[in-house]
């Protein structure tokens, strides 16, 4: 028992694990330092990565992050609860690669477990497992979109709440000063919500902090699909004219580009009715290779369950907000011209 002890204190030391007093438990519990660890060595143990580099970005959503400002219409649905950290990893011959770590959190789960019962045989919920769910379907999306030449980067492996993916040299859109052609690429990014959707799917959270521009070719690059939904979803319309709204307000804001041609759900959904049995969808491949419908449902439910209405509330301030970024947008951010 003292050989035990003296390991878990060990693990303690080095913030592995976290001691846990109350009157139920007396114990330890595991923390993200620790959860990063495990994911981490079974990377490595399938020679997935061989080295660890530097922090090269933190999901948009972390409350830590002070550079970073999330324009209002364009919040994603998980919104402060859900964040991520971001490194540039390489494997045994020095091929550089980016690992994403998902980290939930930010609120009680208490609320959620007396308001929803899809926890099943879960005593407990915890920002582990959701973490976890949030990686498995990123990577299950990913997977899918890639396998079928949609522009997404190339998933290598994933453990955990551990993805990694290709390096891809590119600038986040929302660092761009100026393109050559902003109709060009309006069109492009246009075009790009209309395959997903024919597809049966919608990005949920498609906007300048999720689309990379090659610096090559200037192509876009869509990243970050933990949010992704199915055409079917009860609320497919609103998440689609969201989608649409984020990419025609900032080009409107930073290239003062605006056009009268944007797609429409219910022209899509109309077409896709007319092709009623041709081709096949997206979303249930996707459940098919794996990240099940039940999965899907937990996190969306957590999600509905941490934003509740809050979108649908601050529609109608999210013009005077928008105002207040617009003059501040480019202190916070290394543009790129």
């Amino acid at each position: 028992m003292a050989a035990v002890n003296k390991l878990v204190g060990s693990l303690a030391k080095r913030n592995l694990v976290a001691r846990v007093q109350n009157s139920k438990y007396d114990g330890y519990r595991l923390t993200y330092g620790g959860y990063d660890y495990l994911a981490m060595r079974a990377l490595s143990k399938r020679d997935s990565i061989h080295s660890v580099g530097n922090q090269i970005g933190v999901g948009k959503e972390a409350g830590k992050c002070s550079t970073v400002r999330v324009l209002p219409v364009c919040r994603t649905a998980l919104m402060c609860y859900y964040s991520t950290d971001v490194y540039v990893v390489a494997d045994e011959q020095g091929n550089e690669m980016v690992l994403k770590l998902h980290r939930l959190g930010r609120i009680s789960f208490r609320a959620i477990k007396e308001k929803r019962d899809y926890l099943g045989k879960r005593k407990s919920a915890s920002w582990m497992y959701m973490s976890r769910l949030a990686a498995q379907k990123e990577w299950a999306f990913m997977k899918v979109l890639y396998d079928h030449q949609f522009p997404v980067p190339r998933p290598i492996d994933q453990a955990r709440h551990c993805i990694i993916m290709e390096a891809i040299d590119a600038y986040p859109l929302r660092q761009i000063a100026d393109v050559p052609s902003p109709g060009k690429l309006y069109s492009s990014l246009m075009d790009i919500i209309v395959r997903f959707a024919r597809a049966g799917l919608i990005h949920g959270d498609y906007n300048e902090f999720n689309i990379l521009i090659r610096r090559e070719n200037g192509e876009p690059i869509v990243i970050d699909f933990p949010q992704m939904v199915s055409t079917s979803h009860e609320n497919a319309e609103w998440y689609f004219n969201r989608d649409v709204e984020c990419i025609r307000r900032f080009f409107k804001r930073r290239f003062k580009y605006e056009s009268a041609l944007y797609p429409r759900f219910s022209a899509i959904k109309a077409s896709d009715d007319d092709k009623e049995g041709q081709g096949f969808q997206l979303d249930v491949v996707v459940a098919a290779s794996g990240f099940t419908k039940k999965d899907q449902k937990i996190l969306e439910e957590y999600t509905e369950t941490v934003t509740g209405e809050e979108y649908r509330d601050n529609d109608g301030a999210s013009e005077a907000e928008e105002d207040t970024d617009t003059g501040e947008e480019e202190d916070d951010e290394a543009m790129v011209k």
